[in-house]
């Protein structure tokens, strides 16, 4: 009898912990549960973000994908910690899609909070469309700025293909289906088509800057035939607010804010990372140490703008 009490008493006890460490089991995996879930800011309060300005680089030829730098900037726009953005500037331009994308995100920022544009030695065509939401805008007195207009490019190699005893006969559903192909040949009906297109996108363009700028369309399409200006001449034309560095965009920046402390946050948005190695040494440094900085930079903007496809506005040179 002693042996089956003591044994009935054992079990109990192997019972009772067995229920303890299951229901230690279910309460940890909600807590758990609990902590993967619920926001980062009440995860981590103490490590909430202070005040800080945004800052954001357009380097290079502008591409049809940009969707890292548009995310970035719809992302900073809706962070309360943001306070305003400044954009800094050295393209020539690109796709007129890629701009266009571009100018919408930082026109929507704008419309809640500042943003400065700071102009290297080039905030052209696309790039100069991505610019004009601004509430203030500083270049260089030897910028190249401007330069509001749209290109179609088309080559016509039919000839070529002609002498080399080859003819192109293309089965379309409609007499404009193969305007834009190279080895056609383009008609002046086809011409029209294009030139109408070229027209329209210009026409978007052009109002981009009248309202950006606050100018009269009729005052931009006088300035907009496709030229270039240098930062002296278009602040006269009243393309851009402000000649100086970036450190001059700063200082008008932290007045708009109200911000007196000259050490105030700045954090870097839209970075796309080129995964580009060998050994794990990225591309671009290997390359640059090679043949030059300068040389490593006319290559990438002319394989970015080789890569682009469809209408452009960039600089030409």
């Amino acid at each position: 009898m002693n042996n089956d009490a003591e044994k009935r008493v054992m079990l109990s006890l192997q019972r009772r912990r067995l229920l303890r460490w299951r229901i230690g089991a279910v309460c940890s995996f909600i807590v758990a549960l609990f902590v993967c879930v619920m926001p980062s800011s009440l995860r981590h309060p103490s490590h909430a973000k202070p005040p800080h300005i945004a800052r954001i680089v357009f380097d290079g030829v502008i591409g049809d994908d940009v969707s890292v730098q548009e995310k970035a900037i719809y992302h900073a726009a809706k962070d309360a910690s943001v306070t305003g953005l400044l954009v800094v500037v050295n393209s020539p331009g690109g796709a007129v899609t890629g701009g266009e994308r571009l100018h919408d995100a930082i026109a929507q920022f704008s419309a809640e909070k500042p943003v400065v544009v700071s102009m290297g030695a080039l905030g052209a065509s696309a790039a100069y469309m991505l610019s004009v939401p601004a509430q203030h805008i500083v270049a260089m007195p030897s910028t190249l700025t401007g330069s509001i207009g749209v290109i179609m490019e088309h080559y016509d190699v039919s000839p070529l293909l002609g002498r080399l005893g080859v003819s192109s006969a293309p089965i379309m559903s409609g007499a404009m289906k193969d305007q834009g192909d190279m080895t056609v040949p383009i008609s002046p009906e086809g011409h029209d088509m294009l030139q109408g297109l070229v027209h329209d996108l210009f026409d978007q363009f052009v109002m981009m800057v009248a309202q950006g700028r606050h100018m009269d369309p009729a005052k931009v399409r006088a300035l907009a035939d496709g030229r270039a200006y240098t930062g002296h001449q278009a602040i006269a034309l009243g393309l851009v607010d402000e000649l100086g560095n970036e450190h001059v965009a700063r200082v008008w920046l932290r007045h708009r804010l109200g911000i007196t402390a000259d050490q105030y946050p700045v954090s870097e948005i839209g970075v796309r990372r080129d995964k580009r190695s060998f050994l794990g040494i990225p591309y671009k440094t290997i390359m640059g140490g090679l043949f030059g900085e300068a040389v490593m930079r006319h290559f990438d903007m002319v394989s970015a703008r080789d890569a682009l496809d469809g209408p452009v506005a960039i600089l030409s040179w």
